[in-house]
């Protein structure tokens, strides 16, 4: 159902079992599957794609042109998954040419009040934004983290899959999976614990992580120390995420215990 005060741009592709509340402008380029709800004032532009099954609330701005001052208007898009709910006054961009004009929104996340998404993001699957979380542009967040309210993740940031980012942190540098972030300028304060027995994961497993995560952050030099540990982790998935995640990119740092030994 359309209501009758939205306005829908001829060209826009709009599934079957769609709700689309008052006051509502919808762009031509923009496709929207079924199962999706958009509640009031919801603004939808660009070549963008919505899923099965979203829930968009009021004055939620999807998909309009990158806060980037490089961006000369060059073919862009956004891509959403399925089953997410977008909270009032989320912000979502498209990408840019200098991030491979690409924004991409996974499934089952909730975006709360206020949030941003800026361009060439790349966010996961069931990942929750607290209130007034601004995310840069070029970032790329992982399956099931979760970031705190008011945080601000700078540019070009990674955040592993089940990390926890404490309310208000200023992310600086990349967050190891399962790692806990916290900070004015983000530190690493252990393992996420909540999170890894939420998930159901074994405390056999959870205690081979935080041997692991001792033996890594045991002094600054991390990188030397992943050498040192000759295989000893080599057979636990969990274990090989934190460390393909850190020599994943090598000139990105990465976030280490303020404790940490020089």
């Amino acid at each position: 159902m359309i209501h009758k005060t939205s306005i829908i741009s001829e060209g826009a592709k709009i599934s079957d079992n769609v709700e689309i509340g008052p006051y509502c402008v919808i762009g031509p380029q923009v496709s929207i599957d079924s199962g999706t709800i958009i509640h009031s004032h919801v603004n939808i532009m660009g070549n963008t794609s919505i899923g099965l099954g979203n829930e968009i609330f009021p004055f939620a701005s999807i998909g309009n042109n990158p806060q980037d001052l490089k961006y000369q208007g060059e073919e862009n898009s956004l891509i959403i998954g399925n089953n997410n709910k977008i909270r009032e006054y989320v912000n979502i961009n498209p990408g840019t040419k200098g991030g491979g004009t690409i924004t991409r929104v996974g499934n089952d996340n909730l975006f709360m009040v206020f949030s941003h998404i800026a361009h060439d993001c790349q966010i996961g699957n069931n990942i929750v934004l607290a209130n007034s979380v601004q995310v840069g542009g070029h970032v790329t967040i992982e399956d099931n983290a979760i970031v705190g309210g008011s945080c601000a993740i700078h540019q070009y940031s990674r955040i592993g899959e089940l990390a926890m980012i404490g309310g208000m942190t200023g992310v600086l540098s990349d967050v190891i999976p399962f790692g806990l972030s916290l900070g004015n300028r983000n530190y690493l304060n252990g393992i996420n614990l909540i999170g890894l027995r939420r998930a159901k994961i074994s405390n056999e497993n959870i205690k081979i992580v935080v041997k692991a995560y001792k033996e890594i952050f045991k002094s600054a030099f991390y990188r030397e120390n992943i050498k040192n540990l000759n295989g000893q982790f080599k057979n636990n998935k969990f274990v090989e995420k934190i460390i393909k995640f850190i020599n994943a990119d090598k000139k990105r740092p990465i976030s280490t215990p303020d404790n940490i030994k020089w």
